[in-house]
């Protein structure tokens, strides 16, 4: 028993382990775990019965926290628009555009995959619309099987990196940052390893040019302003409404929440305009974002248990001991975190990791002095990589599920490897330069709290007269009369009571010192 109570938090974490590894599902494995160590703990004395009265407030939290209402908004969005036929559009219309260059079809793909990833915020919507479409045709046209599914898998996860990311709401909601911060923080980042993509593709082209041919002349069939007018107005309702979205964000003329939902309302305009939804794909749709709503919900109530019991046997300080003396200091931190989640990554999807590990990880790194915006965008570009990783990863099951039979699942994973090694590459250049994320934030203005004057207005003096307590009243004598001292507050005036009660207090100190 001495050995289980000196040992309460390697061996609550080792336990969720082990349910996850026999496939209980996350939330209740998570509760259950929370439940079970916490009655333990109380049966030792480490903790006390008053403990679980905690659970009732932490549940409604979750219940009531505002950030997560910008899920389902973005869910129904991404979810309208694979109807609406946007992708479709999109890629026939870059496709003809990059037709005569080798890899255009995969250029296409990539920048059609940054498009929607910038409108739908869903990695499912996104790879299963483009391989429905482009992979059929990129086959028709002789492309290597393996770079074709890698291009689309890996075009489809820029919808976890680019915002309006799901990911980025839960890694903001979890860091106790801002969204919008982690959206423009995200931003320049998604760009980068886009245009990565892009690299790999070019480089493909010219050493392996049979791999990615050109678009015979048949098969292009628009040219000159026919192509041009076809591309603006193919352009447009999806850049309306990434301004709906992110412009609104980023200007301040919404909140995310408010965002996702001008998002939502836009998609569903756009699809009720091309004739392309009716009731029982809106109904569809609705139940999707219900379940998905639901499964983010129940995962987070049950690492609210877990993380309630977790902290009570001083969990966290385990954690920090264990990872905040590495050697290296903060990019030692760095380096081994990265390489946990890369591979946690294989096994656990991204809402798993973090909603287990990355509350773990995060009081670390704000001790070490780490931009926790910059934290997290670092490790949701790491967390993309669960999505391409053989033999579990989500956007090559997605793409399993809708390639012709004539593509084995060996040559997906296969195709999948060099974007993974392009995910990694893009970690360690955000490690190395974190401008990349931090030069677009604001900085928070710090406040000298010693310089500080208050100034109240009177009646009987100037507006600006100032008010000075560092002249305390001697004991036994009276305070003398003041024009410019604060009156005395009324019973009703709690807030100044407790403000001139703080200074008091601060004062006697002072005098003792």
């Amino acid at each position: 028993m001495e050995f289980i109570a000196a040992n309460m938090a390697p061996l609550m974490f080792g336990a969720l382990v082990v349910f996850m590894l026999f496939g209980y599902p996350v939330a209740f494995a998570l509760a259950a775990n929370g439940v079970v160590f916490g009655l333990i703990g109380i049966e030792l004395g480490l903790l006390t019965p008053a403990l679980f009265q905690a659970l009732p407030d932490r549940i409604f939290g979750v219940m009531s926290n505002d950030t997560l209402l910008a899920i389902p908004f973005f869910t129904f969005m991404g979810l309208i628009l694979e109807r609406s036929g946007m992708a479709e559009d999109l890629l026939d219309t870059i496709g003809q555009l990059f037709g005569p260059v080798r890899g255009g079809l995969a250029f296409a793909v990539i920048f059609v995959g940054a498009i929607l990833a910038a409108t739908t915020g869903v990695v499912a919507a996104s790879v299963i619309s483009m391989g429905l479409i482009s992979l059929p045709i990129m086959m028709r046209y002789g492309y290597d099987q393996r770079i074709a599914s890698g291009v689309i898998a890996a075009s489809g996860t820029l919808a976890q990196i680019i915002p309006p990311s799901l990911v980025l709401i839960i890694m903001a909601d979890q860091l106790g940052r801002s969204v919008g911060d982690m959206y423009q923080g995200a931003l320049i980042p998604g760009l980068v390893l886009t245009s990565f993509y892009v690299g790999y593709v070019a480089l493909v082209a010219v050493f392996k040019p049979a791999s990615v041919p050109a678009l015979p002349p048949e098969a292009r069939t628009l040219h000159g302003a026919k192509l041009l007018l076809r591309v603006v107005t193919t352009l447009m309702p999806p850049l309306l409404l990434i301004f709906l979205v992110l412009g609104t964000i980023f200007l301040g003329i919404a909140t995310p929440t408010e965002g996702g939902a001008m998002g939502a309302f836009g998609a569903l305009a756009l699809a009720i305009v091309r004739r392309r939804i009716d009731m029982k794909l809106l109904k569809q749709a609705m139940e999707s974002t219900a379940r998905l709503t639901t499964f983010v919900v129940m995962i987070l109530i049950g690492a609210r248990v877990f993380s309630l019991t977790f902290y009570g046997v001083e969990g966290h300080l385990w954690v920090e001991h264990l990872l905040g003396n590495l050697p290296g200091g903060e990019v030692g931190f760095l380096v081994a975190v990265n390489i946990l989640i890369f591979l946690l990554a294989f096994f656990l999807d991204y809402f798993e990791l973090a909603f287990i590990v990355v509350p773990l990880l995060a009081p670390v790194a704000e001790k070490l002095g780490i931009d926790l915006i910059w934290f997290g965008v670092l490790l949701g570009v790491n967390m993309q990589t669960s999505f391409m990783h053989p033999p579990f990863g989500f956007a090559l099951f997605y793409l399993r599920s809708v390639a012709p039979s004539s593509i084995k699942t060996t040559q997906i994973y296969w195709g999948a490897v060099p974007f993974v090694i392009i995910q990694i590459i893009m970690v360690g250049i955000l490690i190395a330069f974190p401008q990349l994320v931090t030069m677009g934030l604001e900085k928070q203005a710090q406040v000298d709290t010693d310089s500080v004057e208050i100034v109240v207005p009177s009646s009987e003096g100037p507006d600006d007269a100032q008010v000075h307590f560092d002249e305390a009243p001697k004991e036994g004598e009276a305070a003398p009369a003041d024009p410019n001292a604060i009156p005395a507050p009324g019973a009703e005036d709690d807030a100044a009571k407790a403000l001139e009660k703080a200074l008091e207090k601060a004062l006697q100190e002072g005098d003792k010192k």
